[in-house]
This record gives structure tokens, sequence and C-alpha cells, in this order.
């Protein structure tokens, strides 16, 4: 098992793609810290992890709140030692639709705000830790807006570049501590979205304007792609264990994409 004796946070743990990740990371061998705001999608995730032999621990935690954030990441290292592995799954995609002349400043900011935040609070929270060890992964997750053009998702889109831009910086004022800082880059995943009641209400509001059923716009999403389909979530998964590990210890500083080829760097 690849992540053997490592600790994993995982913020947005409880969510679709950050449980699907913390299963991974429990299945190379990883102790799991969950971390979100939905005790009862917490202790579920904590439950499957916990059935298949892993180690998983649960904590109620605002991302945005940068004092819970901290207090968390303490608590960890006091129980478990370290903090090897800290992945942020927590999503705002927020559903604008309009062009500049009628975006309000409210909708340009929240996103970028939101977005932008938790992945500083988490990232600064659990460096501390690993600057101190000498080693660590930290990932983040963006979406290929970051390098879309057109109108509608202003923020959303200057969200995931600043991301991006936070996982380069990160890398390089980290990496001579032993940090390495990585992003990965996933297009809509279909699980996630029948799944996940924040991702479906999102396609919804962007399906039934346009007048097309949820599953009818993944449909034209995959087609969007160079390979004709879209992400599935154990790519997502699988890949965070491989960055994670040490087989990817070469690779900082880096946006991994996995658009299936919707954008191409």
């Amino acid at each position: 098992m690849i992540l053997r004796s490592k600790v994993a946070v995982v913020y947005g743990g409880g969510g679709v793609i950050g449980g699907a990740a913390a299963r991974a990371f429990a299945g190379a061998g990883a102790r799991v810290f969950l971390a979100g705001r939905s005790p009862e999608k917490l202790d579920a995730v904590a439950r499957d992890i916990v059935a298949a032999g892993g180690k998983a621990e649960t904590a109620r935690v605002d991302a945005l709140d940068e004092d819970a954030v901290n207090r968390h990441a303490d608590k960890v290292v006091a129980e478990a030692g370290s903090i090897d592995i800290a992945l942020n799954a927590v999503g705002f995609f927020h559903v604008q639709g309009v062009p500049l002349a009628s975006l309000s400043l409210a909708d340009y900011s929240y996103p970028v705000e939101a977005y932008t935040r938790t992945n500083f609070i988490t990232a600064k929270a659990v460096a501390r830790h690993m600057v101190r060890e000498g080693a660590g992964v930290i990932l983040m997750l963006t979406t290929p807006a970051a390098k879309m053009v057109g109108p509608g998702f202003l923020g959303h889109c200057v969200a995931c570049a600043g991301v991006e831009a936070m996982t380069r910086h990160l890398a390089g004022e980290l990496g001579a501590d032993g940090v390495r800082v990585l992003c990965l880059r996933s297009h809509a995943i279909p699980e996630a979205v029948t799944r996940g009641s924040h991702s479906r209400d999102v396609f919804r509001q962007v399906a039934l304007p346009a007048g097309m059923g949820i599953d009818e716009m993944l449909a034209g999403a995959a087609e969007g792609t160079l390979l004709k389909r879209l992400p599935r979530l154990a790519e997502i998964a699988n890949t965070a264990v491989f960055l994670a590990s040490e087989q990817a210890g070469a690779m900082t500083g880096t946006v991994v994409n996995l658009s299936c080829g919707m954008s191409v760097d």
C-alpha cells in the first residue's frame, strides 16, 4: 500500500469527490481525518472506510473559518503525529449565467472569495506542520473553467485560475522545505452530478434555461472533449493517491489535467 503509515486530511470529506478520495487514501494505507460541515455525510464515509479495514476520524469543520481549520490541524497532529497529505475538496461552483453588464459585484465576488479562501486557509494550516517535518503534499481541485473563455461564469473562472496560480506559488515557496503542492483539474464528473446535491443543483440551474435535462447536458459536455467522455470518480481519487505518494515525488507546482481533453495546456 503506497500510503502506508501516512496521515491524510480531507476537507470536504463528506462530499462525493472528497469521500471518494478519502476512501482511496485509506485503501492505500493512510489514516484519514475527514473534515466538513455535515457530520452525517462525514460519518457515512468514515463507516465505509472502517468497514473496509481502514482508519478514519471525523470532525465538523467549516473550511471558511481559519481558526477552526487551525485548531483541527493542530488536533490531528497531536493525535497522529503529523499531516502528510491534505486535500481540499470543498467546492464553491456558483451559477451566474449572465454577461459582464448584468453581473453583480456580489455574484462575481462570492466564488472568487470562497474558493480561494478555503484553499488558502487549509494550505496555510497544514503547511505549518509539514514544513516543520520537512515533508508533505497539499492537493487542490479546480475545473477547466480556469481556461474558459466566453460569458456567463466570470467569477468561477477567476476563482479556478486563482487556485491554479496559488498552486504554483505555494510550490515555489514551500518546495525547499520538502512540501509538494499540486492541483487536479477535473471536468464535470457524472457520479458527482447525479449523487451530489450541490453539483446536481448547479447543473440543473444551467440545464433548465437551455431547455435540457441534466443527462443531456452531460452528454453535450462529453461530446466537447477530445476523448468524447467525462472523467470518472475513481480516476480522480486514484490520481490523488498517486500524487500523494512517493511515486510522484518529483512532481510539484503542476496542474494535472483530468478534463478528458476539454482543456489542453
